[in-house]
Formats: C-alpha cells, sequence, structure tokens
C-alpha cells in the first residue's frame, strides 16, 4: 500500500526546535515533489515548505522563512523539515505530502506538534 510514514513530531517550549521526517514508500512512484503543509486547530491546512526531488528547489510558506529549513534524501526516499525558533502559533498537526509526474498527491496520516508559551 503507497504510504508516507511520518516521524518527529511532540511538544517543545517556545524557541526550541523539532526535526520531522517523512517517508514515502517505494511503491509511490516517480515522485517529483515532496513537501509539508500544517493544519493549526480550527484553521485551514497551509503550505509549511516543499521541495523538488530533482533539482532541489524550495518553496516556503512566509510564516517560516528563516526558521524552517526543508530537505530531502532521495535515496532513502524521505524529506525532512528541520525547525528552529518554534512559536506557539507553530502548533498544528503536520502533514507531509508526495507529489507525482501525474500530479497525484499522497498524505500522511499527521504528526501532532505543539509548542508551548
Amino acid at each position: 500500500q503507497a504510504q508516507l510514514v511520518e516521524s518527529g513530531g511532540g511538544l517543545v517550549q517556545t524557541g526550541g526546535s523539532l526535526r520531522l521526517s517523512c517517508e514515502a514508500s517505494r511503491n509511490i512512484l516517480r515522485i517529483i515533489n515532496m513537501g509539508w503543509y500544517r493544519q493549526p486547530p480550527g484553521k485551514q491546512r497551509e503550505l509549511v515548505a516543499a521541495i523538488t526531488t530533482g533539482g532541489g528547489s524550495t518553496t516556503y510558506g512566509d510564516s517560516v522563512k528563516g526558521r524552517f529549513t526543508i530537505s530531502r534524501d532521495n535515496a532513502k526516499n524521505t524529506v525532512y523539515l528541520q525547525m528552529s525558533g518554534l512559536k506557539p502559533e507553530d502548533t498544528a498537526v503536520y502533514y507531509c505530502s508526495a507529489t507525482n509526474v501525474w500530479s497525484h498527491t499522497y498524505w500522511g496520516q499527521g504528526t501532532q506538534v505543539t509548542v508551548s508559551s
């Protein structure tokens, strides 16, 4: 079964750091883009960061620029999100995504990140 497995969420204090990981199963073929989205309580899902699997081009949401870094390991079919300088407003469920050449997007189950003030 095609799936994305996320790990690394948890509880952290303001100013702290966390690293999220997401591994795509090998039967998800021809991935061209992987990314992280988040959904704060009562709000819509929003883009956090994305990276192409080819050239490694990155895109960041305005609220995380300069604090979060996305990276990938194509050999491991894995994408990472290094989060630093965390703020209470970063509290959300974080979802991993993977899009293939046929424009189909797969989603992970989500991992909770909670930043305490």
